[in-house]
């Protein structure tokens, strides 16, 4: 592995994010595989049938950062990882707007895959982020980290 840290970028912002910042922070000569992941906004709740999804807006505790550093960390540790970036937005977003974006560089494309997965699994899970949606009917709901 890399003597330089390996997490090269870790941010939550209300500004937009760019695939293109993403991939350049992970960008390592000695990396084989590059693992992106980006989650935009969509149209409907995947959770509710028939939800049209109207409006969303992310919110993060003060300590999502660092949770997501930690993440970040434990999975720079599982895997073989030469690089690796995480940023999710906050704010009110549009449809279609990139919601959260992970890259993973790995000697190999099968650790790139699964470390990755992992990054963004655990991101989901683990970082204090809530999301505000509502609804085409007037009515809205939350859901946060652990959905």
């Amino acid at each position: 592995m890399n003597e330089r840290d390996p997490i090269r970028l870790i941010a939550i912002r209300e500004t937009p994010l760019s695939v293109d910042e993403v991939i350049a922070a992970v960008g390592d000569d000695a990396a084989g595989g590059t693992a992106l992941f980006a989650g935009t906004v969509r149209d409907h709740d995947g959770h509710v049938e028939g939800a049209a999804v109207t409006s969303l807006a992310y919110s993060a505790h003060p300590t999502a950062e660092a949770q997501l550093r930690r993440v970040a960390e434990r999975v720079a540790a599982d895997f073989p990882v030469h690089a690796l970036a995480a940023v999710h937005r906050v704010g009110d977003l549009a449809i279609g707007d990139l919601a959260v974006v992970v890259a993973v560089a790995c000697a190999h494309r099968g650790e790139a895959f699964a470390a990755s997965r992992r990054l963004i699994d655990d991101l989901k899970h683990e970082v204090p982020i809530w999301k505000h949606q509502t609804f085409t009917d007037g009515t809205n709901e939350w859901v946060g980290a652990g959905t």
